[in-house]
C-alpha cells in the first residue's frame, strides 16, 4: 500500500516510492551507516542524502541494506536471491535491474564503480572505503524531508526525449537491449506516466513500447496505469507484453515446469503404491503381489501426465499475469488441465480398442482435468497471494507445506464434485476397464466390499477420488513451488 499524500506526486527518478508494511514500530537493535553523501538506516528503512530522503523499492532497499552490512565480502548472486528474494523466483534480469536503479540512486558508474562493484562470475560487493558505522535510532516522530519533484508533469521536457528514443529504439538507441528499454520506460513512469503516453501514442513502435512501460509500471510504485484494451494497435501490444515475459521467464519456466511435472510424478507414485498395498492386503482380494508395482507405474504415469497440463498452465499464468494473477491461476490451470485430460482420455481409449478390442468410454479424460485444474489454480491462488512486484511464488519450510496442503484440499474438493457428478479419475476410470476384462484385480470392488458396498461403489470411489485429488495438488505445488539454484547461471 502506499501512503495517501505521496500517490499523486512525481519523484526524481532517485526517487522512487518505498514503503512496506514490514516497517517496525521501534527501531532495531542494528548500526546506521554513512558513506559519502548518504546515510542508511535499516532499522527505520530510509535512505537519505544530505537528510534527504530517498526511497527505494523495499527489495531494492533490502539488497543495498544486504550490500553494505556484508562489504567486507562479495556477495554471491545465489546468496542475494535466498536473502532478498526469498519467497519468489524472478530471473537473473531482476537482479541486473536492481543494481542499475542502485548504482544511479547513488551516482555510481559501473566502470569505475565507487559504491558497487560487479565481481565477475560471483555476485556482488559494496566497495565505499569510508564507511562510519553509527548506533540506530527510532527517529520516526521526526519530520522527514523527503526528495520529491515538482507535481507539474513536465518540469523538464527535454528529459522525455533521450528515454523515448530508447524506448521506441530510434535515432541514436537503435541496439538497446530490451533491459535497457525497461529501464528508459521506469523513468519515463517517474517523469510522468499519462505524458509519456500521450507522446508514444501512435508513434512508430508504440504497441511494444506500451506494453514495456506496462510492464515497467510495477517497479515504480505510483506510476500511473497503462492500460491495453481499447488503445491504438492493442492486440500489438498485448502479444508483444507477452513476449518480454516469457523471454525473460523462459528458463525459471521450464524449470519450473518440469518440478511440477515430478511432484505430480511422485505424488501419484505413492498414490498407485499405497492402492496397490490396500489391494494386496485386503482379504477379499485376489491380487499378486506384483500389483503394487503395477499401480505404482500407473500412479507415476497418470499423475506426470497430469501435472505436466496443469503444471504449465500454472506455470505460464504466474510468468504472464502481473494483474488478476487468481483468475490467471484458474483459467490457465483448468485450460492446461483441460487439454491434457481431452488428450489423455481418447489416447487411453485408441489403445484399448486397438490393442484390446475394448473401447472403454467411461474414462476419466477432458472435463476432470479442467476441473482438477480449475481447482489446483485456486488453491494454489489461495496459498499464495499476490507477490508485489511480480515474479514466481517460492515459499519455503512451513510456508511451503502449507501451499502443498491448501492446494491439495482444493484438488481433493474437486475429486469429490467430480465423483458426485459420475465423473472419474485414475481409480475410478481402472475400475471401469477392470469390469471390461474378466480376472482383472485392479478393480474396486475388494476395497468396497470393506464398507458393504456392492457394484455400484459410490462411496469407496468417492472416498478414493477425493484422495487422488489431495495427494496430486499437494504434489503438484510441492514440485511448482521448487526454488531453483542460481549459481550455475
Amino acid at each position: 500500500m502506499i501512503p495517501r499524500n505521496l500517490t499523486s506526486e512525481r519523484f526524481s527518478w532517485t526517487t522512487v516510492l518505498l514503503y512496506d508494511a514490514r516497517m517496525p514500530d521501534t527501531a532495531a537493535a542494528r548500526p546506521r551507516y554513512r558513506f559519502g553523501p548518504f546515510e542508511l538506516s535499516p532499522a527505520e528503512r530510509q535512505l537519505r542524502r544530505e537528510g534527504m530522503e530517498v526511497r527505494l523499492i523495499p527489495r531494492y532497499f533490502d539488497l543495498l541494506v544486504l550490500l553494505v552490512d556484508e562489504r567486507h565480502r562479495a556477495v554471491h548472486r545465489q546468496e542475494i536471491f535466498d536473502r532478498v528474494w526469498s519467497d519468489v523466483i524472478v530471473s537473473d534480469g531482476a537482479l541486473s535491474q536492481a543494481v542499475r536503479t542502485l548504482r544511479r540512486t547513488l551516482g555510481d558508474d559501473p566502470r569505475e564503480p565507487q559504491f558497487i562493484r560487479t565481481v565477475s562470475r560471483h555476485g556482488y560487493q559494496f566497495v565505499f572505503l569510508e564507511v562510519a558505522v553509527a548506533s540506530d535510532v527510532d527517529t520516526t516522530a521526526v519530520p522527514r524531508k523527503v526528495d520529491v519533484a515538482r507535481s507539474e508533469p513536465a518540469a523538464d521536457a527535454d528529459a522525455f526525449g533521450p528515454l523515448l528514443d530508447r524506448l521506441l529504439k530510434r535515432g541514436g538507441a537503435l541496439n538497446v537491449t530490451d533491459e535497457e528499454r525497461l529501464d528508459a520506460a521506469q523513468q519515463l513512469h517517474v517523469l510522468g506516466t499519462a505524458e509519456t503516453l500521450a507522446r508514444v501514442d501512435r508513434l512508430p513502435g508504440h504497441a511494444e513500447a506500451r506494453a514495456l512501460l506496462r510492464d515497467a509500471r510495477w517497479d515504480v510504485p505510483g506510476a500511473g496505469d497503462v492500460p491495453l484494451v481499447g488503445t491504438p494497435g492493442w492486440p500489438a501490444s498485448a502479444l508483444a507484453l507477452v513476449r518480454l515475459r516469457l523471454r525473460r521467464a523462459a528458463r525459471l519456466v521450464s524449470s519450473r515446469w518440469a518440478f511440477a511435472s515430478a511432484g505430480g510424478a511422485l505424488a501419484g507414485a505413492v498414490a498407485g503404491a499405497i492402492g496397490g498395498l490396500a489391494l494386496l492386503l485386503v482379504p477379499a482380494s485376489h491380487a499378486s503381489s506384483s500389483i503394487v508395482l503395477a499401480l505404482t507405474v500407473v500412479g507415476t504415469v497418470a499423475g506426470a501426465i497430469a501435472a505436466a497440463g496443469i503444471g504449465a498452465g500454472l506455470t505460464a499464468a504466474e510468468a504472464l499475469a502481473r494483474s488478476q494473477r487468481a483468475w490467471a491461476l484458474v483459467g490457465c490451470g483448468a485450460l492446461g488441465g483441460g487439454i491434457i485430460g481431452f488428450a489423455a482420455h481418447h489416447l487411453a481409449r485408441s489403445v484399448m480398442t486397438g490393442l484390446f478390442g475394448h473401447d472403454v468410454a467411461g474414462i476419466g479424460g477432458g472435463v476432470e482435468g479442467l476441473l482438477l485444474g480449475a481447482a489446483a489454480g485456486a488453491g494454489y491462488a489461495l496459498a499464495t497471494p499476490r507477490l508485489a512486484g511480480g515474479g514466481l511464488a517460492t515459499p519455503r519450510g512451513a510456508a511451503r507445506l502449507r501451499v502443498a496442503v491448501i492446494t491439495g484440499v482444493a484438488c481433493g474438493v474437486a475429486g469429490l464434485v467430480l465423483s458426485l457428478a459420475g465423473r472419474r479419475l485414475v481409480a475410478a476410470s481402472l475400475d471401469i476397464m477392470a469390469d471390461a476384462f474378466s480376472g482383472s484385480a485392479t478393480g474396486l470392488a475388494p476395497l468396497a466390499l470393506l464398507i458393504g458396498e456392492q457394484s455400484l461403489r459410490p462411496v469407496t470411489q468417492t472416498l478414493i477420488s477425493v484422495f487422488e485429488g489431495v495427494s496430486f495438488g499437494a504434489g503438484l505445488a510441492y514440485g511448482l513451488t521448487h526454488r531453483p539454484d542460481h549459481r550455475e547461471r
